[in-house]
């Protein structure tokens, strides 16, 4: 029986795991154990790589449990990194299997940063693992063929496995040895040979002829199909691997169609069949004969063609002297069954058996990007709750401010500052007066420019990038067939648009602030003043002492303590909104698993309803409480208006005091505004860092594929022909060499060919009289050409074609002085000699007739053909 078929493994370049898997975790986790570990198991991974593919593995099953120990970490890897040629971008780098290259090229190869590639080209070298422990089982016993029907199954999954998915994964043409033609044809391979071991199985098993004829039957199948795949796939014949696996296919079919006949005739001897055994027997002979005349150098069949042979002769014995039957046509007899015991095992991560997810501890991208969004979502509901809030709270302090309340009250004698606005002036001086506002005002703009620095110096690496890649695909046009950078970057382009609007806006949102100091600079300047300097500066007016203790007073004093305590409520409902907590994770990894997808707008809306629903009636509560009370002190400030005397110098206090009261609120508000933008700025510096690291990223991955691409382009290049074929005149196609060094005879034999229209090469000189002595001895006056006895001593023809012995003469190849033979003698190309035919005279500086030729120039060593070329 023949040697089982088995795939040679793809090699891959050592691809950099560690560095930018770290960069993403560190980016994307905060700083803590889990940091650490996920670091940690980032290592681990690599190291994985190094053991699966970076060494050469034994045949043996620990090996393959390395590959798919290393194919299932990747299938859990993949969800839980962005791996893309945008994001993450790995370029991995592998060579096709069966393509050897040349001298100069190297073998085919691809690189592309998708890591469905790598885990493709893995799952390759698993399957090619698998049916090279499976050849290389002990078939003898039961335990080395159940393992090698195992592994040839496995390949034949993964295998079926890789063409159903490579396309997806790539999303490009695939280099041969994974495309869809190649590995479909594989897959039938290794199922005829799983299907063969279960054949074997049952044969040394003694199990019954007719199951064992089925077998063989179904395995004749299998490889006659495997058989049609590579002949008629165009793109299959031209690897030297398909062209002997051809030949193995086609004597494989036909000798299990001879196992299926042999063991078929059998049950047609025990149903007394005897004319049909003696057919299928015949047939069976046939079929041995077949594979022998054309297949024997890849099987032998010598052990099958005797055991057929015994039972024929056997057969037809007994029916010759004792049945008598008739033997039928091989086109009349029945068809034989079929039994497929063998099945390509379905691949379904984890395929190892003692594999442990490095990163089970990190949620899957998907998961992570639900997270993302629902965080905004819920900074969005938060923002909403609090400005809602906040810009509640400032109108109410507007109207205050305009009614001059609470100052109004508290300034009934006229003369004094009223408490409200010494507490403000004191509130403005401890939070740190101009001084603090302006130094926040003068960072802004260099806060500013370093982010616009970061977003252009990173929108400039792309825009580089892109300019090469352009200038390069102008030049090499169709070979240049990566992924237009243009195409590439339009995330981080719409990405960077975003952050240049944001900056935008930003700036706009700085110019209002500055505007709103302008305004309040100079009573803010004096809340900062010392109290007797502040005193002094608000106008006197008549006290109005009458009014202490009316009923109107002690109204508008309760309302006010009223709103005061509403203020109080909103910063209670303030700190609890900001203080709420819930880890969605759970909730999308629940729906993750349970529906295999995550509908995250109806979740997050669903859970922030739950959270946020009860303080969002509270705020609203607190809207409708102001709207009331701002209402009534309205109505009871205009009473106490009326009682009070009206007179100059009393509005230009209330006035005066009315600024004060506006200028500590505004001080408020702009500092806090201030304090947020620069907070905004940092925050966005470190957004736009890594959105630069990003770019930086993806440009030296794009670097990095453009010069490997370039390689592989001038390589390709210089194996091109650099200008189209043309034939060489004879005389030019061999230079002259020294004396005396031999030319190597071809060792193909050519066929004559009919010579074509040319100058006819001059007659042959007249043969000389020599003895065989006088052929191997120079004469005494010649000049030696060559070293002594250089040439071979004379042997039999050879019955094929041979290496060296013989030198060859330009023009005339295939002639040389030898002893016993006679380069001149008209009985080669079985010619009859005319001794008395005329002869030419010599070439010119020739010996006199009768004395040998010697010394012809002769050919450097390389291989000639026999005849003149064109």
């Amino acid at each position: 029986m023949a040697t089982f078929i088995s795939v040679p493994l793809k090699k891959s370049s050592e691809v950099e795991l560690v560095k930018p898997l770290s960069k993403f975790i560190t980016a994307t986790y905060p700083a803590g154990e889990e940091q650490g570990e996920y670091i940690r198991a980032v290592e681990e991974l690599n190291k994985l790589r190094k053991n699966a593919l970076g060494r050469p593995l034994d045949k043996h099953e620990s090996s393959l449990e390395i590959v798919l120990r290393y194919y299932d970490q990747l299938c859990a890897v993949e969800p839980k990194f962005p791996f893309s040629e945008n994001q993450l971008c790995l370029t991995f780098t592998w060579k096709d299997a069966f393509d050897k290259g040349s001298l100069f090229g190297g073998s085919v190869k691809l690189a592309l940063a998708s890591l469905g590639y790598e885990k493709t080209c893995v799952l390759f070298n698993a399957a090619a693992l698998a049916s090279q422990i499976a050849a290389e089982q002990n078939l003898d016993n039961d335990e080395g063929l159940k393992n090698a029907a195992k592994f040839y199954q496995l390949a034949s999954g993964a295998f079926g496995h890789i063409k159903d998915t490579v396309l997806t994964a790539l999303n490009r043409e695939p280099t041969m040895d994974i495309s869809p033609e190649t590995v479909g044809t594989l897959k039938l391979i290794m199922l005829a040979q799983a299907q063969e071991v279960f054949f074997l199985k049952a044969t040394s098993d003694r199990m019954k002829d007719a199951v064992i004829a089925k077998l063989a039957n179904q395995a004749a199948d299998f490889y006659g199909e495997a058989c049609k795949q590579c002949q008629y796939k165009d793109n299959l014949p031209k690897y030297f691997y398909f062209q002997e696996v051809l030949s193995v296919l086609a004597a494989k079919h036909t000798i299990m169609q001879a196992n299926a006949e042999l063991h078929q005739s059998v049950v047609s001897k025990q149903k007394k069949h005897f004319g049909e055994e003696i057919a299928r027997l015949q047939r069976s002979a046939e079929l041995v004969k077949t594979v022998a005349s054309g297949y024997d150098e890849y099987v032998s069949v010598k052990d099958l063609s005797e055991k057929i042979n015994r039972a024929l002769t056997a057969a037809k014995k007994d029916n010759d002297f004792i049945y008598h039957d008739r033997v039928p046509e091989v086109k009349d007899l029945e068809q034989i069954g079929k039994a497929a015991l063998v099945k390509a095992t379905t691949i379904t991560p984890p395929l190892s058996q003692k594999f442990a997810d490095l990163f089970e501890k990190m949620v899957p991208m998907v998961v992570q990007q639900s997270m993302s969004i629902y965080s905004q979502r819920k900074a969005e509901t938060v923002n909403r709750l609090v400005g809602t809030m906040r810009e509640a709270t400032n109108l109410c302090n507007g109207v205050l401010a305009s009614l001059n309340l609470p100052a109004a009250l508290e300034d009934l004698s006229g003369d004094s500052i009223p408490q409200s606005i010494a507490e403000k002036a004191r509130a403005v001086v401890q939070l740190g007066g101009l001084q603090s506002i302006e130094q926040l005002i003068r960072d802004l703009p260099e806060l500013l420019t370093r982010n616009r620095e970061i977003l252009d110096e990173s929108l400039k690496m792309l825009d580089d990038e892109e300019t090469t890649d352009n200038e390069l695909r102008t030049k090499f046009n169709q070979r240049w067939n990566r992924t237009p950078s243009g195409d590439l970057y339009k995330s981080l382009r719409t990405e960077g648009a975003k952050y240049g609007g944001v900056l935008d806006q930003a700036v706009q949102a700085d110019q209002v602030v500055r505007d709103r100091y302008t305004t309040h600079c100079d009573m803010i300047a004096l809340l900062c003043k010392p109290e007797n300097e502040l005193n002094a500066a608000i106008p006197s007016a008549n006290p109005t002492k009458t009014l202490q203790g009316s009923e109107v007073v002690n109204v508008l004093r309760s309302q006010l303590a009223q709103l005061d305590a509403m203020k109080k409520e909103r910063e209670t409902v303030e700190e609890e909104v900001k203080a709420v907590t819930f880890d969605m994770s759970t909730s999308f990894l629940t729906a993750l698993s349970q529906d295999g997808a995550i509908n995250e707008e109806q979740l997050s809306l669903s859970k922030l309803d739950q959270l946020y629903g009860a303080y969002n009636q509270r705020v609203q509560a607190t809207l409708r409480t102001q709207e009331e009370l701002l209402g009534q002190v309205q109505t009871s400030h205009q009473e106490f208006s009326s009682l009070k005397q009206s007179n100059t110098e009393a509005n230009q206090r209330e006035e005066v005091l009315k600024k004060l009261a506006s200028a500590h609120d505004s001080y408020v508000e702009i500092s806090n505004n201030l304090r947020e933008g620069t907070k905004f700025y940092n925050d966005l510096t470190e957004i736009l860092l890594k959105f630069q690291n990003k770019c930086s990223d993806i440009v030296f991955a794009r670097k990095t594929e453009r010069d490997e691409l370039l390689k592989d382009l001038q390589q390709s290049i210089a194996r091109e022909p650099s200008a189209p074929s043309f034939n060489v005149p004879a005389y030019q196609s061999t230079p002259a060499a020294p004396a005396g060094v031999p030319t190597p005879a071809p060792r193909t034999v050519f066929q004559p060919q009919q010579p074509q229209a040319k100058t006819q090469p001059p007659a042959r000189p007249p043969p000389p009289c020599v003895t065989p002595q006088a052929a191997s001895t120079p004469p005494v006056n010649a000049p030696i050409t060559g070293p002594p006895n250089s040439n071979p001593p004379p042997v039999a023809p050879p019955t094929q074609a041979q290496g060296p012995p013989y030198p060859s003469y330009q023009g005339y190849p295939g002639y040389f002085q030898m002893p016993g033979y006679n380069p001149y003698a008209y009985g080669q190309y079985n010619m009859p000699n005319m001794p008395n035919m005329p002869r030419q005279g010599g070439y010119p500086a020739a010996p006199p007739p009768g004395q040998p030729y010697h010394g012809y120039p002769q050919q450097p060593p390389q291989q000639q053909p026999y005849y003149p070329q064109q």
